[in-house]
């Protein structure tokens, strides 16, 4: 039996609409409850009935949440900027230059990230606190890259790989040094992949937790995550939802307009590995 096609359109229109309504619904439901204040919090509405800035004010004016932010800042682009220049010079050895033991090599990478934090914890702990990283926002810088490293090495190998061998030659014929071909050659090629695996990492490095959570234990150092968490009421049993749905919101909102100026080029990114490979 041929199902019809104005069927199947309209069985995807409704898939794809399903997948955006469970996917946006929490943030949506997190705006809207960000601008309720009092007992209109715990009141179930869909629809906002009224908009208060009481909670982002008091977000923003209450203990060092600006500094905090500023900290969040500082250690995503830290790890995105070391991440893709390490991974953008370790892509090209792995891709262009022929040497024993680089399959290996390149699958040991990938398995780095296969560990969860908990199962490194301990250890980085004891590594971070004999390099006198401990309550410093470098110790986050170092410990998020072992987990962005092996994915932004694979990812820019990948994409280099499918890169043609001629412009190299090209470049070599030229007298261009291994460096000048990497900056100036493959550098202005791999925008796409750069875009994805940057945001990807950024991305990573602005929502983590755990390490966050374990390697800093003051607030001047704290990133947004932890101080999320940290936002308390005036009494124990006391919870603000609201403080804390607005500062989610604040947070959430600088990922949304990334990933919205850079979607076509991320798309480009993922999809290029296996469109030329």
């Amino acid at each position: 039996m041929i199902i019809p096609r104005w069927i199947r359109k309209l069985s995807f229109f409704l898939l794809v609409s399903l997948i955006m309504v469970i996917s946006i619904f929490p943030f949506y439901y997190a705006i809207v409850t960000s601008f309720k204040s009092g007992i209109a919090i715990f009141e179930v509405s869909y629809w906002p009935s009224s908009f208060s800035m009481t909670n982002y004010i008091s977000v923003i004016t209450r203990g060092a949440f600006g500094q905090q932010l500023l900290n969040s800042v500082l250690v995503a682009t830290a790890v995105v900027l070391l991440s893709l220049m390490l991974a953008l010079t370790a892509s090209y050895a792995l891709s262009r230059i022929s040497f024993r033991g680089r399959t290996l090599m390149l699958l040991t990478i990938l398995s780095v990230s296969m560990f969860p934090q908990i199962a490194v914890l301990a250890g980085l702990f004891e590594l971070v606190r004999s390099m006198g990283l401990y309550n410093s926002l470098w110790a986050l810088v170092f410990s998020y890259m072992i987990f962005t490293l092996p994915f932004t090495v694979w990812v820019l190998t990948t994409f280099m790989r499918a890169l043609p061998i001629e412009i190299e030659e090209a470049a070599i014929v030229d007298g261009a040094s291994p460096l000048v071909i990497v900056i100036k050659v493959f550098l202005p090629l791999m925008w796409p992949a750069l875009v994805t695996t940057g945001l990807l990492a950024f991305i990573h490095a602005w929502n983590e937790f755990l390490f966050a959570f374990t390697f800093l234990s003051s607030d001047e150092q704290r990133t947004v995550p932890v101080a999320i968490a940290m936002i308390s009421g005036s009494t124990e049993f006391e919870v603000p939802w609201g403080n804390i749905m607005a500062a989610s919101v604040i947070v959430t909102v600088p990922l949304v307009i990334l990933v919205l100026i850079f979607q076509r080029k991320i798309i480009a990114g993922l999809t290029a590995g296996a469109v030329k490979g």
